[in-house]
């Protein structure tokens, strides 16, 4: 463990009520107190943790700004050592000015993630709960939030802890029957050892299973809209992103190119994209962006196929429902504020999910977002149950199931149990690795890499 005193600046840099800069380490005190001068002269080193001193940052004994000082005694601080934070005006010089001098003071600057980093290293949290920390950072919706601060709550880690402690108790018990056969230890059968695999590979499967919910509440659903051209995709973008963010005009073909943004309807992140109208054309620079329209719609989790109620259907919208028919698809009858002229029959004969709505007024909106929030799978989603939350979780679950699959295997084929214990002995390091009680130092870079500074 690096024994160096770190620090950074915590909050998001830029203009704001108060920039707070966190210093971590042996040391951390001792620097606060060089660049920290109290108003009634007292010393941070004689402050208990949890306690808080008003003064001034100093340099070169005149003050360079007003500041609260609050210090954190280890082990009960989030890195596990002891930790100052000096809150100060917020804004880019402030904020940059008191850092610089911490640093002059013997801190060095802290890497991505290093307090955080720290806390784990330090028990202060497994690996899945300082994964989460970044969840909460990176949040794009209520749900969202929720998720990673239950996993941050140890929601993930109360699986696999039971999971584990019920791996490593049969693997103790095996063991112990094949090594003591004189004492009096509860014989160890294949249907025993059967019945606690499959109960195991259970809570796996239902572990892996939250898998992609859990990334479509994380990262949102890849969402095309989809139509012919002036069936009012761009004013459809533009009112579920909450701003102008496509070209509206009545000229057909206004929007070539792919014009993509993020929107949160309901609890669920959409990244849409608009593309230009699918119709057939020999305009080449539009025909280029039809036949972008048409390969991201083969790419999309979701797409809104959007038709103009006020014409009747022609032979765009027909191409259309057939190439979304197989996909999963919301049919968009727009324009509702208008005089109908279409012929729904059509649309519903191949697409299930239809909603009628006015992009201009917003009328309809609330009956879209229901239909997003059922095919996301979020309106019964409990978060305090747990999620894998990312990749790494994913293959470590995924990797634990595989090799009790092979223990099974051994047994129904006959195998000595020193053959099952093998497949048991690398369940369990899958399982520890999931938490990170036994991950290679790579793995750990490589999390917290991903983090803010001052995390």
């Amino acid at each position: 463990m690096d024994n160096k005193t770190i620090a950074a600046i915590a909050t998001a840099q830029g203009e704001g009520g108060i920039g707070v800069i966190r210093i971590s380490g042996g040391k951390a005190i001792e620097i606060a107190d060089k660049v920290f001068r109290s108003v009634n002269d007292k010393k941070l080193s004689g402050l208990k943790g949890y306690s808080a001193a008003f003064g001034h940052i100093v340099k070169d004994n005149e003050a360079v700004d007003e500041c609260v000082a609050m210090v954190f005694r280890e082990p009960k601080s989030y890195t596990g050592e002891d930790v100052v934070e000096l809150s100060c005006h917020g804004g880019l010089f402030i904020t940059r000015e008191v850092l610089r001098i911490v640093l002059d003071e013997g801190a060095i600057l802290a890497q991505a993630g290093e307090f955080t980093k720290r806390a784990f290293l330090n028990g202060k949290m497994d690996l899945t709960e300082a994964e989460a920390v970044a969840d909460i950072i990176s949040a794009k919706s209520r749900i969202a939030a929720r998720a990673a601060l239950c996993a941050k709550e140890g929601a993930l880690w109360n699986k696999i802890e039971a999971v584990k402690n019920k791996l490593v108790a049969t693997a103790a018990h095996l063991s112990a029957w094949a090594d003591y056969p004189d004492e009096d230890i509860e014989e160890v059968s294949t249907d025993n050892l059967s019945a606690s695999f499959i109960e195991v590979k259970g809570a796996l499967d239902d572990l892996l299973s939250t898998y992609d919910k859990g990334q479509i509440i994380k990262e949102g659903i890849d969402t095309v809209i989809a139509g012919k051209p002036n069936a009012g995709k761009s004013t459809l973008m533009n009112l579920l992103s909450g701003h102008d963010r496509s070209i509206v005009t009545e000229i057909p073909g206004t929007t070539r190119d792919i014009i993509e943004e993020k929107a949160l309807v309901g609890d669920v992140v959409l990244r849409l994209s608009d593309t230009a109208g699918i119709r057939d054309t020999e305009d080449t620079v539009e025909k280029i962006g039809v036949d972008l329209a048409k390969q991201r719609l083969r790419n999309s989790g979701l797409v809104l196929a959007v038709f103009d109620s006020s014409e009747k259907l022609d032979q765009n919208d027909y191409d259309l429902i057939e190439a979304v028919k197989d996909l999963e698809t919301v049919a968009v009858i727009n324009k509702d504020d208008l005089e109908s002229k279409i012929d729904e029959n059509d649309i519903k004969s191949k697409i299930k999910r239809v909603v009628k709505l006015s992009a201009k007024t917003g009328e309809g909106r609330d009956s879209l977002e229901k239909i997003i929030t059922e095919i996301a799978g979020t309106e019964n989603f409990n978060p305090s149950e747990g999620i894998l939350a990312n990749e790494r979780q994913r293959q470590a679950a995924l990797n634990a199931r595989d090799s009790l699959n092979e223990a099974i295997e051994s047994l129904n084929m006959g195998m000595t149990f020193d053959a099952v214990g093998v497949a048991l002995e690398d369940a369990i390091g899958y399982i520890l690795e999931l938490s990170g009680e036994r991950v290679s130092d790579v793995v750990v870079d490589n999390v917290f890499h991903n983090f803010c500074v001052g995390k």
